[in-house]
Parts: C-alpha cells; sequence; structure tokens
C-alpha cells in the first residue's frame, strides 16, 4: 500500500481560508484537531479522505464513526469522485457486523480503499491478522475526546502502531471540554492517541473569524420573547426546588468537593453527570436520601426545559406522569418519598400548570345554596407561536413588497427546533392557526363586548385555539383512562381519600353518565381558583383527578365544531390510499420545513434547502456557526436569520453558559499546549525500546528457591471475542500479552491449559443469576478445566462493595423462603455451596484484574488456543468453524428443534437464516431430519399457517 502523503491533484469542496489551511497542516503531518462544533468537521474529514481515495492504492480505516456519519462520509466521497471523475476512487465500505464471512472481510482489505469498521471487529482483525496492521496506510479517528486509557479505540492504535511505524494517523475532535478535566488532560489524551502535536481551532481563532466575518455575513434579527407571568412563577419554582434539593445534597454529603454544585452549574447538561461521578466511589455509604434527590434533579432539570417546549395541555401531561412515577406505594412514609414533593414550590409548580389550561368559575347554585364551580379551559398559548406568525407574516410582507434579487437561494423559510416533539408541535401550529371555531369566538366576544370591527380584526389574527382544544380532548381522555389505572394500582390509597371525601349535593352527578367508582376525590383549596391540589396525611402533593361533573363541563366547552370537523385528520400510517388527500407537489419558494437540530447533519439541510430564510425557533451556537460557514461559502445566496429566545430564561442562560464554556475550554487548552512537555515515553510513531520490550518479558514472580525466570515469548491469554466490549484485553495487552481472540464456548479467559476464568461485572452477575446461566456456566468449566475461576469485576469510578449483609436482616429474617434467594450475597453463597471448589476472584477494577491476571500465569504453562475453542463443542466439530460468524449461529440456536449436533448440517448447507426461514420441510428433511424439519418449518411460518386455519 502506499504511504505517500504528497497532496493528490484532486478537487476540493473547501472555499474559507480556514479550511484550506488545515487541510494542508493535516496533508503535512499527523496531528489532533480540536475543532469549535459548528464549523464544518465532517467536510474537513470528507476532504481529506477523499484526497488518499482518489489515489487509488491506498488502505484507509476510519475508527469511532457512527451510523449516520457513515451516512454522510459514503455520500460526500461518492460525490467528490463523481466531480473530480477519480477512476481509482472506491468509496466507502462500512464494515459494521462480523455477519460478512472471513475471507470476505479478507478480500475487501485486500483490495484496499476507506474502511469504516467498527471497534470491537478492527481490534480483532487486527490481532488474528486478517487485516494486517503494516498494509494500512493510516488511521482517521473521530471523536478524540472519547478516546481513554481502557477504550477500544487506545487498543486499536496501540496494536496499530506496534506493527506499522509510518501509517498516518490524524484524530478529529469537535467537543474541547473532555480535554480540559482532570490532571494534565492533553498531555493524557495524547498519549493515548499516540500523537504529539494538536491544532486548536475556537471561533475566535484569527483565521476562522477572518473567514466568516467578511463582506459575506448573513443577517441576523434577535427577537426577545418575554415569557408570560405563569411560565416565570413555574420556571422560579423550578429552580427552587433544584436549590433546596443542591442544598440537601450538600448537607448530607460534606467530604465531598463540593464547588461546582451550585445553580448556574445545574443548568449545564452534564450536572447529572459531574454529581455521579463524585458520589459514585461512596454510593454504598450515601443515604437513601441522597440517592432520590440525585434521581429528583434529573427530573427537574428536564423539567426546565420542557416548561418552554411543551405546549400547556401536553405539560400538564408530563407533571401528571411525574407525579404518578414518584407516588409512593400504600403504607409508606415520608423518608422514602421525592423531597422536592413536600415544598411548598411544588405546589406552585403543579397549581400553575394546571392553571395554565383550565380555570374555575362559580357555575350554579345548588338546592343547598352552595357554589357549584365548574372548570373553563384557558389553553394559554406559548408566547414564541404568535412571534413565529408574526416573523412569518413578515417575510410574506417583504416578498411581496420587496422581491429579493434573484440569487442561488430556493427562497424556502427554515425553521430550526431543538427537537422532534417541538417539529410536530409547530407543524400542528402552523397548519391551523387561522382555523377558529365559531363557537369560541361567539362567546369570547359576548364577554369581552366586543364589536363587530374589533371580531373582524381578532379573526385574522393567528391563534393557537384549534391545536389547543384538540390537545385539551385528548387529555381528559387519557386522565379519565389513567385515573383508571391509578385508583387500580393504589387500592388501599383509594379507600382512604374515599372516606375523606367531599360528599357535598351534586358533586356525584355527571352528565356524562355515572360517576365511576375508582374516582379519587379531590380536596378544595382556599383561593378563588378553586383546582389546589392539597395534600396527603404524610405532606406530599396529593394526585389531582377532575370530576366526571368537570371533565363534562370541559368537553361540553371544547367540543368538536363545524370548522374543526372539516379538517383533515392527522396522519399516523400511511397505506397511500388516496394519495391526492395529503401528498401535493409545492414550489421550493412555497415551503415551510420544520426541522430538528442533528449536529453535523444540519449541513446537509442547509445544502440541499438552500433556504433564504431561517428561524432558529430555539437557540443554538453551533448552528449559528453552521450559518456562518454556509453563508461564507456562497456568494451567490443571501440568508437571513431569526434568532428566537426567552429573555430571562433558563434556555437563554444555557446558551450564553455553553459560549462561554467552550470559550474557557479552548483557552485552557491553548495555554496547557503552551506549556506542555514533549511526552518521551514512545517515539512519534509508538516504537517500542528493544531493551524495555526485553526486560518486560522477564517473569519476576520469585516461587520456591527464589528462581527468576525469563520467558522466551510473551505470556499468552485465549480471550472470548465477546469480551472485547470490555477494557480488560486492553490493559492485558498493555501488559504485554499475547491476546489470542476466539470464539470460547467454554470461559471468557483460559490463561493456562488448567486455568479457565468466567468474568462478570455486578450488572451482568445479576442476570446470570436470575436467568441461571451462571450454574450451567460453572458446570461446563468444571467439565474441563482444572481450576475454573468466577471473577467478579468492579467499575474502577464505582464502591468497591456489595449492599451490607446489615442491611439485609429483614429479607434474611422473612418467613418466606424466597427472600432469602433474592439478593446476590445469598445467591454467590448458594453458588459456592453447589460448586465448593469454584474459586472466586473479587477485582476493584480492570488495572487490578490485569495485575491478578499476570500473577495466575506465572509457572503455568501456556494455554493452547486450539484446544480452548473445542472445549465444549462436539467432538466432530472442527474449531475453525467455530471461530467466526457465531451471531447467525447463536440465533439459529434458539430455534426449535435446532441442536448443537444438527446445527453443523445447516449452517454448512445455507448462506444465511433467511435461507433456511424459505426452506420446505421437503428440503429440511434430509438435513436434519423430518420431525425436526417440520418443528423448523412451523417456527418460521406460524403466522402463515395460522392465518390459513379455518
Amino acid at each position: 500500500m502506499s504511504t505517500s502523503n504528497a497532496p493528490q491533484p484532486v478537487k476540493l469542496s473547501l472555499p474559507l481560508e480556514y479550511q484550506q489551511n488545515l487541510f494542508q497542516e493535516l496533508r503535512a503531518e499527523d496531528e489532533l484537531v480540536v475543532l469549535a462544533r459548528g464549523l464544518g468537521l465532517l467536510r474537513l474529514v470528507t476532504n481529506l479522505l477523499h484526497s488518499y481515495d482518489a489515489a487509488g492504492n491506498n488502505l484507509i480505516v476510519i475508527v469511532g464513526a457512527e451510523e449516520r456519519e457513515n451516512g454522510w462520509i459514503g455520500e460526500a466521497l461518492a460525490e467528490h469522485a463523481a466531480i473530480s471523475a477519480a477512476p481509482k476512487a472506491r468509496g466507502l465500505t462500512v464494515v459494521k457486523t462480523d455477519f460478512q464471512s472471513v475471507g470476505a472481510r479478507e478480500k475487501m482489505y485486500a483490495g484496499g480503499g476507506v474502511f469504516s469498521i467498527t471497534s470491537q471487529i478492527l481490534v480483532v482483525d487486527l490481532l488474528t491478522g486478517l487485516l494486517d496492521p503494516e498494509s494500512v496506510t493510516g488511521l482517521v479517528v473521530l471523536h478524540a475526546d472519547r478516546v481513554l486509557a481502557t477504550s477500544l479505540e487506545a487498543f486499536i492504535l496501540r496494536v496499530y502502531r506496534q506493527k506499522n511505524k509510518i501509517g498516518f494517523l490524524k484524530a478529529f475532535a469537535d467537543n474541547p471540554d473532555p480535554f480540559t478535566t482532570g490532571f494534565s488532560p492533553l498531555s493524557t489524551m495524547m498519549r493515548n492517541l499516540f500523537l504529539r502535536k494538536v491544532s486548536l481551532w475556537p471561533r475566535f481563532h484569527v483565521t476562522v473569524a477572518k473567514s466568516l466575518e467578511g463582506k459575506k455575513k448573513a443577517e441576523v434579527i434577535e427577537l426577545e420573547v418575554l415569557m408570560t407571568d405563569s411560565m416565570k412563577e413555574i420556571q422560579n419554582a423550578i429552580l427552587e426546588c433544584v436549590e433546596v434539593s443542591i442544598h440537601e445534597l450538600k448537607k448530607g454529603n460534606s467530604g465531598l468537593e463540593m464547588d461546582d454544585w451550585n445553580l448556574d452549574s445545574a443548568l449545564l447538561k452534564n450536572f447529572d453527570v459531574m454529581v455521579r461521578r463524585q458520589l459514585d466511589p461512596n454510593w454504598h455509604r450515601v443515604s437513601w436520601k441522597t440517592r432520590q434527590i440525585v434521581n429528583d434533579l434529573t427530573v427537574l432539570r428536564g423539567l426546565l426545559t420542557t416548561v418552554l417546549a411543551y405546549d400547556a395541555v401536553s405539560f400538564l401531561q408530563h407533571l401528571d406522569t411525574i407525579h404518578a412515577a414518584h407516588s409512593p406505594p400504600p403504607g409508606s412514609t415520608r423518608q422514602n418519598q421525592s423531597p422536592w414533593l413536600f415544598l411548598d414550590a411544588a405546589q406552585t409548580i403543579f397549581d400553575t400548570a394546571r392553571r395554565r389550561v383550565y380555570s374555575a368559575n362559580a357555575k350554579t347554585v345548588s338546592q343547598s345554596g352552595d357554589n357549584i364551580d365548574s372548570l373553563r379551559p384557558v389553553l394559554e398559548e406559548l408566547p414564541k407561536w404568535a412571534l413565529l406568525a408574526e416573523v412569518l407574516e413578515e417575510i410574506d410582507r417583504d416578498l411581496y413588497f420587496e422581491p429579493p434579487a434573484r440569487d442561488d437561494s430556493n427562497g424556502t423559510i427554515l425553521i430550526m427546533c431543538t427537537s422532534t416533539d417541538t417539529c410536530r408541535q409547530l407543524r400542528d401550529y402552523l397548519q391551523t392557526m387561522h382555523v377558529k371555531p365559531k363557537v369560541a369566538n361567539r362567546v369570547q366576544r359576548d364577554e369581552a363586548g366586543e364589536d363587530e370591527e374589533d371580531a373582524a380584526e381578532e379573526a385574522h389574527k393567528p391563534s393557537a385555539a384549534f391545536m389547543m382544544r384538540r390537545r385539551l380532548r385528548g387529555y381528559l381522555k387519557w386522565k379519565r383512562q389513567f385515573a383508571q389505572v391509578s385508583a387500580t394500582l393504589f387500592a388501599e390509597n383509594q379507600k382512604a381519600l374515599n372516606g375523606a371525601a367531599d360528599s357535598r349535593p351534586g358533586h356525584g352527578s355527571s352528565r356524562g353518565g355515572r360517576a365511576p367508582s375508582n374516582k379519587r376525590r379531590r380536596v378544595r383549596g382556599g383561593g378563588n381558583m378553586g383546582i389546589s391540589a392539597g395534600r396527603t396525611d404524610t405532606g406530599i402533593i396529593a394526585q389531582y383527578f377532575e370530576k366526571p361533573g368537570e371533565v363534562a363541563d370541559l368537553m361540553a366547552e371544547v367540543q368538536i365544531t363545524e370548522e374543526e370537523a372539516q379538517q383533515k385528520d392527522e396522519v399516523v400510517a400511511d397505506p397511500l390510499d388516496n394519495m391526492e388527500d395529503y401528498f401535493q407537489l409545492y414550489e421550493m419558494q412555497d415551503l415551510v420545513v420544520v426541522h430538528a437540530y442533528d449536529g453535523d447533519q444540519d449541513e446537509h439541510v442547509l445544502e440541499e434547502v438552500k433556504p433564504r430564510y431561517i428561524i432558529m425557533y430555539e437557540p443554538d451556537a453551533s448552528f449559528i456557526r453552521r450559518v456562518e460557514v454556509y453563508r461564507s461559502s456562497h456568494n451567490d445566496r443571501n440568508v437571513r436569520v431569526y434568532f428566537l429566545y426567552y429573555g430571562g430564561s433558563v434556555e437563554e442562560q444555557r446558551y450564553l453558559s455553553s459560549v462561554r464554556r467552550e470559550k474557557d475550554a479552548f483557552t485552557r487548552l491553548i495555554k496547557e499546549r503552551a506549556s506542555m512537555s514533549l511526552v518521551m515515553t514512545v517515539d512519534p510513531h509508538g516504537i517500542e525500546d528493544p531493551q524495555e520490550a526485553f526486560l518486560r518479558t522477564v517473569n519476576t514472580r520469585i516461587a520456591g528457591g527464589g528462581r527468576l525466570a525469563a520467558t522466551a515469548q510473551p505470556p499468552r491469554v485465549v480471550v472470548d471475542v465477546r469480551e472485547f466490549r470490555s477494557s480488560l484485553p486492553s490493559l492485558l495487552h498493555g501488559r504485554s500479552m499475547i491476546i489470542v481472540p476466539c470464539m470460547l464456548t467454554v470461559g471468557d479467559y483460559i490463561l493456562s491449559p488448567n486455568i479457565c476464568v468466567e468474568r462478570k461485572s455486578v450488572n451482568d452477575l445479576i442476570s446470570s443469576f436470575r436467568d441461571g446461566r451462571l450454574f450451567t456456566q460453572a458446570e461446563t468449566m468444571f467439565q474441563h478445566y482444572k481450576n475454573p475461576m468466577l471473577l467478579i469485576e468492579f467499575d474502577q469510578n464505582k464502591s468497591f462493595t456489595l449492599e451490607p449483609f446489615a442491611d439485609l436482616s429483614g429479607s434474611l429474617n422473612s418467613v418466606a423462603p424466597t427472600n432469602v434467594s433474592s439478593d446476590l450475597q445469598s445467591k454467590l453463597v448458594l453458588l459456592t455451596l453447589a460448586f465448593p471448589r469454584l474459586r472466586i476472584i473479587w477485582s476493584s477494577s480492570p488495572y487490578q484484574t490485569a495485575e491478578i491476571f499476570e500473577s495466575l500465569k506465572a509457572q503455568e504453562d501456556e494455554p493452547d488456543p486450539i484446544a480452548a475453542v473445542q472445549a465444549g463443542l462436539d467432538k466432530d466439530a472442527r474449531a475453525e468453524d467455530q471461530v467466526f460468524n457465531q451471531e447467525p449461529q447463536e440465533m439459529l440456536a434458539k430455534v426449535p428443534g435446532v441442536t448443537p449436533k444438527n446445527i453443523k448440517s445447516l449452517v454448512l448447507e445455507t448462506e444465511n437464516i433467511k435461507d433456511v426461514a424459505n426452506m420446505t420441510t421437503e428440503e429440511l428433511d434430509p438435513l436434519v431430519g423430518r420431525v425436526v424439519g417440520r418443528a423448523i418449518y412451523g417456527f418460521f411460518n406460524r403466522n402463515v399457517m395460522e392465518e390459513d386455519e379455518p
């Protein structure tokens, strides 16, 4: 393979100066590139890949690419090849599953080209020699900020650099934060990447600023939107709950570093991760209250976003589900419920959210003289909706009175928001904002005393009344079913509530029919709102359920009008019938495209839609830069951007914090790079000193008479290929052990002909006990190995302990014997009683496991990979047939009738599972027999056979 770094005469799509300079840097030498998010990282990567692909005799491997990034790179390489007419370019080949046979993958690698391979497959192919590292022209690492010392990507780079000293290595990242966390984080990351140079490109870089702030700047109009009073009340109440929760965390965990535990940090996306990371080492010691508060913080921080993004009805429904999820079981006490639900601020959240949807007013006077309250819909609209309608109207006026000069833009209006839920919300609003139900308009006009002219003017204003009325109807139907389920689950609570229910005349009647017996009664509040949720005996907010009569009143207020009945129903499942009713062709200048932010894919949206107007419904710093790059890259396209945000809101603070945080991160990186010492532990290409390599093979374990043994070859460990999801194989390789990946039937790690180790993380251990798999695995290990061992490995950053036995006294003393076996430690006792010779290894981290394995291998013979693979297999089966392509075989083994004895016939005679599924009983008969053949055929054709039955 060619390893030349000379620039190739190919066409590039890098119009801006900073892109061209960065491309030339990358072609000249290996380096880590940290680019500010939104400045076109994937565009740079695809141009770099194309420059090597056009040469035709290179083998380039991409590491760490996500599935959608593979799609981007594949399309870009095909487009580059078509434009530049490069006959040698092969495009991108994605290897993401091991369904391809060994020979097919080996043949693909031999042909060269650009390959994107998942890390688990790539490391196995490198270790087995299926992909010779010396034949690789170079590696391109994406998301370099995720490459930790124990990650598979670092393992791949180490194997590559040990055997390939001249191939290039380029690493890319667009998130500077991970490079600033810890002690000398940049130096550590460079060591993991086997690189010595880093290139930093923030937004304030001189070349970047010059490229984006020239004469071709986009026109940006900032529009600050004021929140409603109700939204402010809810936001302030949520922030109060967050602040109290953080204060309680600090009070209960005084020994931790908590300088960053404040309200400002709570607005950051990774605040939950930061708190959990500090608590994990002592998680077994923290109180139940601390664990509950950590979970509550996630919920409360989510509410800060939803109160601005969800409409009033959807937000109230979201609150109902949160309350139900935090509702305690019957008989619980205050100590084991979410603490924030006891705060007055929580009461404010629920009451204000309900007041945005409907309010109470005096309706009638009963025979006893009591006022009977009824509920009337309020349906508060989000302030951004009206402003969005004004912006669209302004755009229409500009297009009508001042037609823009003809350019290469399509004239499309592009609306960008944060989620697909918001996209659906805006689509519904834009489709129905001019639909005015006459009933509602007439009632409102009569009450307000408006004349006909004012009413006519009001009728032309956009409104969300249609959409909100439809959503309220759906909410009331959902709440009725929700009440029934909730009452059934908490029957004991229901009896207590019914005993204290309001029994005034008229409250049990319903215009919609007899009141269901499982309805909860609510306690009237003291205000004129009349919809206070009240509290239970423990002080927690009580679940609120509207009475049947109130539901009937609300349904009558929002009944379907003639205008609503004429609207088309939403297309949920499209059978492509009556296409003319739902599908039409529009000109691009007539389109309003609503799209959710999607990272680098937004560049595709801009290039394909070519919008003249962009409305950023919610702020996003990276998208602003993408618009800057888009506008600066095209002289013939004009763009006007409307930037909407809620002033004084969490939304604004998060946006400003993200910009400031990125700037500070780049500033720290620049300072560290200036003072960073040169890492001399390895040479520029990772070549290890021969003397050091020899000393690493010396076995320093002293046995018997203090003998010092020098092994001729490094120690060898046979590892199950499924274990490469963990970091342990990488750490073993770092200790100069030869890793031999195989598909093992017995055990996970074979250290010697006598020692077999089954590795279990804590979560895997629990699931293995639950399904009984661990007992079967222990039994098979005893059948084939003299010293079977169970390794229980904990996470390095988490507590090295299980639940204390003192906490199990209640279950151990329980009368029911099933409770004894329900906890993990009791099951471990039962396992050791069943297998007394089973050795259990407790390891606090993968690092300690690597040390333990090294000690266990001392004075032991090296394992035989062929014998390890054959253990547990049929005697007639060949080990070579069991090494690869196991996932389809494992799936086929689950089919009724398939056994280890007859699966070989099916595998040898068919290409894939699809062939087996399409075989008839006559075709299956000679392979597996008549009875088994009928069982297999019946499994794959069960639905067809059921439909054929009379």
